[in-house]
Order: structure tokens, then C-alpha cells, then sequence
């Protein structure tokens, strides 16, 4: 990767940017797979599913996230990844994602069952997010 050109990279959540600078390249989870991009790429919209998104800012320096759904867009050397959420791969308490794995998946059972007064919706996310975050570290 060596003479690569950088580019403007921003990776915002509703509660503010997760990641903000240059990179070489960045790597999304599209809807319909992995979308990689580097400087000059031609202008794209694409919808993002949750997943591993990874900005390399250097050959050496890659910065991976757990990111939710949303939207990608590229033009004029600027890529902008709209999630709902972003979790920096060496933030992930993979525990901490574990129980609340294990806490929505009962709630969403409770749901099911009608002991439940909880918004289905919600907790379906819930689960995305944490097995999102499990699988970004591995587990």
C-alpha cells in the first residue's frame, strides 16, 4: 500500500463521530458485501448492514469498529459510513456483549410467551448489537 493517497473518512453514530480523519482506505459492511474504498473512488450510496467496518489509516495502523446499519456514501474523496452505532473493536467488553446477548434473548422469549410488555423492535437490536459486537472480537 505503499505511495496510496488518503482521503476523508467519518464514521458517525446519532451520538457523535466514532472515527473522524484520513485514511488510505476504508471497509464496509454493504447490505450485499463488503464495499472497500480508496482515495478517488467513483460517488456511491450504498446501505450498510451491521458488521466489522475497518479504517486503515496507515499500512500499519487499522482501527476496526462494531458498527450497526445504515448508509455509506463516497464523493469527492470523502466517505461518510451514517450508523446507528459504532464500537471500537478494542473497546468490546466481549462479556459485557455476552450478558446482554443473553438478557435480550430471554426478554425477546418473555415477548414471545406474552409475559412481556417490551417493544419487540428494541430488543431484536439489542441482540443485533451485542452478537454484532461478538463477532467483531471473535466469539
Amino acid at each position: 500500500m505503499a505511495d496510496r493517497r488518503e482521503f476523508s473518512v467519518s464514521v458517525v453514530t446519532p451520538d457523535g463521530p466514532a472515527y473522524e480523519g484520513d485514511a488510505q482506505m476504508v471497509i464496509v459492511p454493504g447490505a450485499a458485501g463488503e464495499i472497500g474504498v480508496l482515495a478517488r473512488h467513483a460517488p456511491l450510496i450504498a446501505t450498510l448492514k451491521a458488521g466489522s467496518t475497518r479504517v486503515h489509516v496507515t499500512e500499519s495502523q487499522i482501527l476496526e469498529f462494531a458498527t450497526g446499519p445504515g448508509f455509506f456514501q463516497v464523493l469527492q474523496d470523502r466517505a461518510i459510513a451514517l450508523v446507528d452505532d459504532a464500537v471500537e473493536a478494542e473497546k468490546i467488553d466481549a462479556d459485557r456483549a455476552q450478558r446482554q446477548l443473553d438478557e435480550a434473548r430471554a426478554e425477546l422469549e418473555a415477548i414471545e410467551r406474552g409475559e412481556s410488555t417490551a417493544d419487540r423492535w428494541q430488543v431484536e437490536q439489542r441482540i443485533r448489537h451485542a452478537e454484532n459486537q461478538l463477532a467483531v472480537v471473535g466469539r
